[in-house]
Formats: C-alpha cells, structure tokens, sequence
C-alpha cells in the first residue's frame, strides 16, 4: 500500500493540532489564552494546499474533528435522549458536521480564492468575513461561535456590546491570521515576522484596552433605584417521564408542584422575596386553559399559593390557541392572577417542533420522541412588581432563546431593564459541559444588551449574571437550591449592538 505524501501528512496534523487546541480552548478557565493561536497550525496547511479541491478536502475534516473535540457530548446527549445510545449518537452528529459548522467551509474556500488574487491581507480579512458572514446567514443550532471562548476574560468579552460575540469571532481569527503569517516569514528576516506580529497584537491590546474602560465605567456607583428580590427555585426534578410511569401523570405534577411549593416558601421566609421563579416546563400541562377538572384544580390552587405568598410568580408550563400549543412562561400576580405569556420563540428542532412541510404520520412512527409545539412571534417585555409599587420590565428567554443575539436586542429595544432566563437542562445531567456552555452563551446577551440576566434551571447551572457577563452566584449541577439576586428598575444606555443588532455578519456579507 502507498504511503500518504508528507503534504497530506502536514494537512492532518494541521487540522488535528487545530481541533485538539479549540477543544481545549472550548472548555474555558485559562484556556482562553489559547484562541490567539488555535486556528495557527490549520492555517498553515491551508497555506500549504495549492487546490481547490484539496482546500475542500481540509474543510470538511476540520469541520468533523471540531464536532469530535467541542461537541462530542451533544451527541451523546442526543442519543441517549433519542434512546439511539451515545456512540451512534456521535456518529451521526460527524455525519451532520458540514451542516453543523458551514462557516469553516466558507472560511477555507474563500480564504483560498482571495488569496490566489489579493494578498495576505486581504486573504485574512475575506476569511474572516466568510466565517462571520456565513454564521449570521445560517444561524447555527446552539448558536456556537469562536467568540464564546473569551467569556473566561472579563476584559475581552466586553467588546461584544460593540459587535457581539460574533465581533470577537472577527478579530480572533485576525489575530490567528497574523500569527501564522508570522511563523511563515520566520526566514525572511525580522521585519517581515514583527509586521504580523503587530498587526495580531495591536488587536489584542485594543480588546483588552476597551474592556478596562468599560469594566470601569461600568463599576462606577450606580444612581438610587427601586429593586426587587428575586429567588430561582431550583428543584432538581427530571426524569418526568420515569416517574411517570412509576405514580402516574397526575403524581408527577403533585411531586413537582409540592417541591417547588416548600422551596419557595423558605424563599419567602427565609430569603425575603419579592418575586419567585421556576424553571421552563416545570407544570407540564397548560394553565389557565384546562384539559380536565384535576387540571383546573392545580390551576386554582398555584393562584392560591401565589396569594398565600404574597409575591408574583414567574414559571415555565404551556399555552395554546386555535395555531397549536406552545412553550411558554406564565407570570402570575396576587390578586390580578395571571398578566400574561411569554411563547419561546425557538422551540427545539425535532425534539419541540417539526416545520408543517415535514410532518406528518410517518415522520412520527419512525420519531416517535418528536414534538409538537409551535414558535412563539418574537420578543416581549412583562413586568415583576410587588404590592408596594416596586416594579422591574423583564425580557424572559426560554432554553434556546438565549442564544440568539437578536432576540435579547429586541426585548432590550422594548424597554426591558432585565433578561429573565429560563431552562430545563435535565439532558445536560450527564454531560455538564453542555450546561456550562449554555451559560456562557447566555451570559453574552447580557454582555450585548447590558441588562442584568437571573437564570433559572431545572437542575444547573442557575445564575446570577450582571451587566459585564460575570456569573456573581450559580448552582451546580443536580442541586436541590435557592438562589437569589437583586434586579433593579435601570434603563442602561444602548449600546452599539442594541443600536445596530446583530450588524457584524451583515458587514461581512457586504464586505465579501
């Protein structure tokens, strides 16, 4: 058997070293250091390959080893969700990964064209906007970007109220592009090698530069304001359906209620609440709308708790009109009862909602664990306030919600002084590097927007996230907890991505 040439052998190890490198740089703590130099060793091979084809080539095996390195444990929480198990789970999450991650395919190819005709620079810039550019036109499932892994660095994730996690993305990628470019001159003296060099580090003294003013400027005493306590019930109930299956629909429901029950009431007591928070879909069944006489029971009597406590009460269950029935938050308030819904905007593909084009019954014989819910129209702003006349305008942003940057823009746009995150990340049980990613993707909007974020789960990672992104108090994963934080009635000035929205991949269309 012939024996692969040494280009092909740079090749594999350049995408090798490049997946193993963001793998690491994925995981966060120190590791952020790491996103000036992850894409460096690719870059070279990239260099190295004088074909279309052979570029094409090196995109899709780098496509599939980031699968394998970041997200290997999507897969695996899809297949044991799926009931398909891990292995399979992953195996076909590889097959999905030029559907998953696009934008190094765009990356690669448009890198190699411009760089045929327009030189090293131009090559860096056209790349990056492919990438950037091609995230904002196919808006990836978990909302992933390069970006996300200087959420470790308060410094340098400030910068995203500039151009969102997305910003970053851009100026990593530069930075990668200097470096290597600096390592490909290494013969031709020093002049050559410092040019890049400068170039990559003018970047990261700019981003670092900007995150101390800002850092500042934000610490700064905030003026006198009305502020609401606010306790996230985390219950740590989440197999619904083992359950189920063991006392019956009605029992789960009785054991859910009941636990959130004595929870919130120490809240009250024991914390001094203003207002209560429960997790998405922790009444699994509608409310307000009745299906059977027990269910109006359960209605009647959260109303009641809501009453005997005093406080309003924001909790995860389901809506439904003549369209179909949706994800949605309900807030209840003493005596006015319930205010109003807010309907998830992004229902989870497949797992919460199938587009009308594709179901239908053989679709669901063959996916029996799809669902049904319907998307909800957009952003909407609701208010938490108290009988003594405190009051604070809340976006809420149910799972996947919170990563899409355009909606937290929206909410902020319509007035909210706070985001409201909610989320049943019982899946990420085993897996809890998924949950933490999700936190650090939701962190950003609050980066974005500068609204301070409470974040209640089913069972980790609750948090506390202030106006820089910093997670001030979480849970861990599986804990039975109370947390609280105080949310303050603050219109924060807008910021440039609330002025602009999601404006970064947009430029790079334009510039492409």
């Amino acid at each position: 058997m012939d024996r692969l040439p040494l280009s092909r052998w740079r090749l594999l190890a350049g995408v090798l070293a490049t997946a193993l490198l963001i793998g690491v740089y994925a995981r966060g703590g120190a590791a952020w250091g790491l996103g000036a130099v992850m894409l460096v060793p690719w870059l070279l091979a990239l260099d190295a390959t004088r074909t279309r084809a052979g570029t094409l080539a090196s995109a899709l095996l780098m496509c599939a080893a980031m699968v394998a390195a970041t997200f290997y444990w999507f897969g695996a929480a899809i297949g044991g969700f799926t009931g398909m198990g891990a292995l399979p789970g992953v195996a076909v999450l590889l097959v999905l990964a030029p559907v998953l991650q696009p934008q190094v395919m765009a990356f690669a190819l448009v890198r190699h064209l411009a760089g045929r005709r327009l030189g090293a620079v131009m090559r860096a810039l056209a790349g990056a906007s492919a990438w950037v550019a091609c995230e904002w036109a196919l808006p990836k499932l978990l909302g992933d970007t390069l970006g996300h892994g200087l959420f470790p660095s308060a410094l340098m994730r400030q910068a995203a109220d500039l151009g969102g996690a997305a910003g970053l993305t851009f100026l990593l990628i530069l930075v990668n592009e200097g470096i290597a470019q600096a390592v490909a001159r290494r013969g031709r003296g020093l002049r050559a090698t410092l040019a890049p060099l400068a170039g990559a580090a003018a970047i990261v003294l700019a981003l670092a530069g900007y995150g101390m003013a800002r850092l500042a400027a934000l610490h700064a005493p905030p003026a006198p304001a009305p502020a609401l306590r606010v306790a996230m019930v985390q219950a740590s109930i989440t197999d619904y359906e083992g359950l189920r299956q063991q006392i019956g629909a009605y029992g789960v429901v009785r054991k859910v209620l009941d636990t959130h029950y004595a929870l919130s009431q120490s809240a009250v007591r024991d914390h001094g609440a203003d207002v209560l928070l429960w997790s998405e879909t922790v009444y699994p069944t509608t409310f307000g709308q009745a299906r059977s006489e027990d269910g109006a029971a359960l209605d009647a009597e959260i109303q009641g708790f809501v009453e005997a406590m005093g406080v309003p009460l924001v909790f995860g269950t389901y809506d439904i009109d003549g369209a179909g029935e949706y994800n949605a938050a309900a807030f209840v308030e003493p005596r006015a009862g319930l205010i109003g819904f807010y309907r998830k905007t992004h229902p989870f593909p497949f797992t919460e909602h199938v587009p009308a084009w594709l179901d239908g019954p053989t679709l669901r014989r063959l996916l029996p664990w799809t669902g049904g819910w319907q998307p909800g129209s957009g952003a909407r702003v609701l208010p938490l306030r108290t009988a003594d006349g405190r009051e604070v305008n809340v976006l809420p942003l149910i799972c996947l919600d919170d990563v899409h940057t355009g909606l937290a823009i929206d909410g902020a746009r319509l007035g909210a002084q706070a985001i409201v995150g909610m989320s049943n990340d019982s899946w990420f049980t085993d897996y809890p590097a998924g949950a933490r990613l999700h936190l650090a993707v939701a962190a950003f909007r609050s980066i974005e927007t500068r609204l301070p974020q409470v974040r209640v789960t089913t069972n980790g990672l609750s948090a506390v996230i202030d106006d820089t992104g910093e997670v001030l108090a979480s849970t861990g994963m599986g804990d039975q907890a109370v947390l609280t934080a105080e949310l303050s009635a603050r219109d924060p000035a807008p910021t440039l991505m609330v002025r602009w929205g999601d404006w970064v991949g947009r430029a790079g269309a334009g510039f492409l």
